[in-house]
């Protein structure tokens, strides 16, 4: 799963991106103004993140495949069951 979230920055389709770092550090861009955060892998196989001072989230995450390609993430909340897909942003983008 981190080798799946630092692959390349993610970007959505209301045009906010996300980054990940390996050591646990995640930066969210909205509307040009980044908030940072940071995230980690359970043991159960989800991800967590948290968002100073309080937020805190956890979600399923699944491969987006096209074209037998993995060109993304899917990041499903496991309380609202609400889905957010991030494609990788390539280089020509």
């Amino acid at each position: 799963m981190t080798a799946a979230l630092t692959a390349a920055q993610f970007v959505f389709h209301d045009g906010a991106t996300q980054s990940f770092t390996a050591d646990g550090r995640t930066t969210y861009v909205e509307r040009g103004v980044p908030s940072a955060g940071e995230w980690s892998v359970a043991g159960d196989g989800t991800f967590s993140s948290f968002w100073p001072p309080t937020y805190r989230a956890t979600y399923t995450v699944r491969w987006i495949v096209e074209n037998g390609a993995r060109v993304g993430v899917s990041f499903t909340d496991t309380r609202s069951g609400v889905r957010y897909d991030g494609r990788y942003q390539s280089a020509a983008s």
